[in-house]
């Protein structure tokens, strides 16, 4: 027969006990827990374009509330356009012969009717060259500039405040040029200024509250490695320059609010050493000093949102080298949560875009990436989507991806 035992033995043993429950309820709920990212995406379909895509817009091409897609394609000399069935998949390409080496699109309505036009920077042919669309899914080839020299990258905005589209281009050379528009579909060249170091991209909004549009341009060159922001004067010309110092030949650009301030951050992609920059905003068009966080090998193209509606953006970054696409969420502050969600893509995909199937904002957007090695784009639709049955033209040709 067991012996009684004495009350504050038995009390001993049972805050022992206490004890251990209380510290197995602690490192369930460790901070040491590994982060497990959310998984919101799905690899749907891929569609041929065009040799070598290097940029994609999701557009309504044809003004019938379907999101069509358009590459332009580098090694083919062509703008690849394909329109959609509004369930996610789309017709056959229709390949436009447009210039030589298409590197970089900006849209906009650039001849006062209501369809979207396109202004494409040909880095091959050194010149800028406007298509007009026709609402049908087609356009008429418009007027061509010639530039010096090596135009790879192209932005649309109204500059000068007479409500018409102009144009900002960088050059290889060291140079930025302006192009103001007439509202005919015409532009007459405007300023060009000489500074930095091989820039690789140019983005345009009001920064400073202003209403007048400045200028972001990124300097991939060895000598300066920096983010450098023009304040507009509004009449189509801009301010001396101010540089931020980011991570190694950052290749692009792109606006974000990363700590929900209603300031306008910036989320800069950096080629070498397989990371991006997020500067945080001041609100007069001043940044704070970047943060580096990591990227997967090559990143190459970026952009932000709320992903996950956290209320705090997050990043898709595509990575060329390692050929997956990255979601990293957002704490609120600029950095990130790790590790990230990774989707793997198509061969060496360069470019990406927010994708929806249809017109409507009250859909949670996909992501469409265009894959400079495979020749395709490749649609990834949020799992708050669900997207139709794939044609069995497109998956005939467009195989999962593993």
């Amino acid at each position: 027969m067991w012996a009684r035992q004495p009350m504050t033995a038995r009390y001993g043993w049972t805050l022992f006990v206490s004890g251990i429950i209380a510290m197995g309820v602690a490192t369930a709920c460790s901070k040491q827990d590994p982060y497990v990212p959310p998984d919101l995406f799905y690899y749907f379909a891929s569609y041929k374009v065009g040799k070598n895509p290097t940029t994609i817009t999701a557009i309504d091409i044809n003004q019938d509330g379907v999101t069509d897609l358009m590459t332009t394609n580098v090694s083919s000399n062509t703008l690849s356009i394909l329109i959609g069935n509004g369930d996610g998949s789309f017709h056959d390409q229709v390949q436009l012969h447009v210039c030589q080496e298409p590197r970089s699109l900006a849209t906009g309505f650039f001849n006062a009717d209501r369809f979207p036009d396109i202004v494409l920077a040909c880095a091959g042919g050194d010149q800028i060259a406007v298509l007009f669309g026709r609402g049908d899914g087609k356009f008429t080839e418009g007027p061509q500039y010639p530039v010096h020299r090596t135009p790879v990258s192209i932005a649309s905005d109204d500059l000068n405040g007479d409500r018409m589209a102009d144009l900002v281009v960088a050059l290889r050379n060291d140079k930025i040029k302006v192009f103001l528009g007439q509202g005919n579909g015409e532009f007459k060249h405007g300023a060009q200024y000489e500074y930095g170091d091989t820039p690789t991209s140019v983005a345009l909004s009001d920064l400073n509250g202003d209403e007048k549009i400045d200028l972001v341009v990124t300097n991939g060159g060895p000598m300066s490695n920096a983010v450098s922001i023009w304040i507009g004067n509004g009449d189509g010309t801009f301010q001396s320059p101010t540089d931020y110092r980011s991570g190694r030949r950052p290749l692009g650009v792109s606006f974000a609010d990363f700590n929900n301030d209603h300031i306008r951050d910036l989320l800069v992609i950096n080629g070498e050493r397989d990371s991006f920059s997020t500067f945080l905003g001041n609100g007069n068009a001043t940044f704070q000093a970047g943060h580096d966080s990591g990227a997967n090998a090559g990143p190459n193209f970026g952009l932000a949102r709320d992903f996950n509606g956290d209320h705090r953006v997050d990043a898709a970054i595509v990575n060329l080298q390692s050929s997956d696409l990255s979601i990293l969420f957002g704490r609120g502050d600029g950095t990130f949560e790790y590790p990230p969600r990774n989707y793997r893509t198509k061969a060496g995909p360069f470019a990406i875009a927010l994708y929806r199937v249809t017109s409507s904002e009250v859909e949670e957007p996909g992501l469409v990436t265009a894959d400079n090695g495979d020749g395709t784009v490749s649609i990834f639709l949020h799992r708050g989507l669900k997207g139709g049955r794939v044609p069995a033209t497109a998956a005939s040709s467009s195989k999962a991806v593993p």
